[in-house]
């Protein structure tokens, strides 16, 4: 695209071309919302305004997110923030993309808790924080710790903390060494679950720009049922997302272990993936 002076609408169209061009499952959407991002429009706003010329300064912007994009860099990361929930998240390769089903393992969570005043919460692999935060957002009294190996994930869980201004503890700790304390009345996690011989059939924005060490399954959903087994109170709950073709197993390894009224749900799109049980000496 040329530097010359483009209405929103031809800017759209550009841009939704090219973005086909490049492989993007949803040129247009993805237009779409790159350039209302450039020019501070929302999809609305964009389709009101049409015949508007861009400043040169918003074409920059816009041809910009949009060569980003071309590369195949996730929508999410080109936009820079991403919705969660009730929260708006800042998003970058630092962790994981915070996805729809992952919204359906907070519902999970906050169903385990309802009953508790200030329920101590573990986040297992924290990432952006999008679980624990918006456990915290939602239940005023929980008392919320995130935990990941990766530095790089727990500052930007801590970005989003004072984002979105929900306050939750946040550790360095690796999930193989156990988990920190005990008697917690959650764990919950979003444990990597990507088999290895499954990454290069995935699209080049999970597989080139997602960080491996959060995608890719190394026994880590096995180390937290045993290791939550151990740091819950009497009653407490784990809950836990899973492979897509994977909840049956899920839910037969928290059996092994001693866990009881497992459940399995099936996230928006009607797969089972997200398994929770309480431990077996719970009252």
């Amino acid at each position: 695209m040329s530097a010359e002076r483009l209405t929103v609408g031809e800017i759209l169209r550009r841009s939704a071309e090219d973005l086909a061009e490049a492989g993007s499952e949803r040129p247009r959407l993805d237009a779409e919302r790159l350039v209302g991002h450039a020019v501070g429009l929302d999809r609305v706003g964009l389709y009101m305004q049409l015949d508007r010329p861009l400043s040169p300064s918003e074409l920059e912007r816009a041809q910009g997110l949009v060569a980003r994009r071309g590369t195949r860099e996730p929508l999410q990361y080109v936009l820079g923030e991403w919705g969660f929930r009730r929260l708006t998240l800042r998003v970058d390769g630092r962790a994981l993309i915070p996805r729809p089903e992952t919204e359906v393992v907070v519902e999970r969570c906050l169903a385990a808790i309802a009953g508790l005043d200030a329920p101590r919460v573990l986040d297992v692999g924290t990432g952006t924080g999008a679980i624990a935060l918006a456990i915290a957002d939602e239940h005023a009294g929980a008392r919320v710790t995130g935990i990941d190996v990766s530095e790089e994930a727990l500052a930007l869980a801590g970005e989003n903390a004072a984002r979105t201004g929900n306050e939750v503890e946040l550790l360095r700790h690796d999930l193989f060494a156990g988990l920190p304390g005990a008697d917690w009345d959650l764990v919950v996690s979003n444990p990597p679950y990507v088999l290895a011989d499954e990454l290069e059939g995935l699209a080049p924005e999970v597989v080139d720009w997602e960080p491996e060490v959060a995608l890719v399954a190394r026994g880590q959903t096995e180390a937290l049922v045993r290791a939550a087994a151990a740091a819950l109170r009497p009653g407490g709950t784990l809950v836990l997302e899973t492979h897509g073709d994977g909840a049956a197993a899920a839910a037969g390894l928290l059996a092994e272990h001693g866990y009881r009224d497992i459940v399995v749900t099936e996230d928006l799109a009607g797969r089972e993936r997200v398994v929770e049980g309480r431990v077996e000496n719970g009252p």
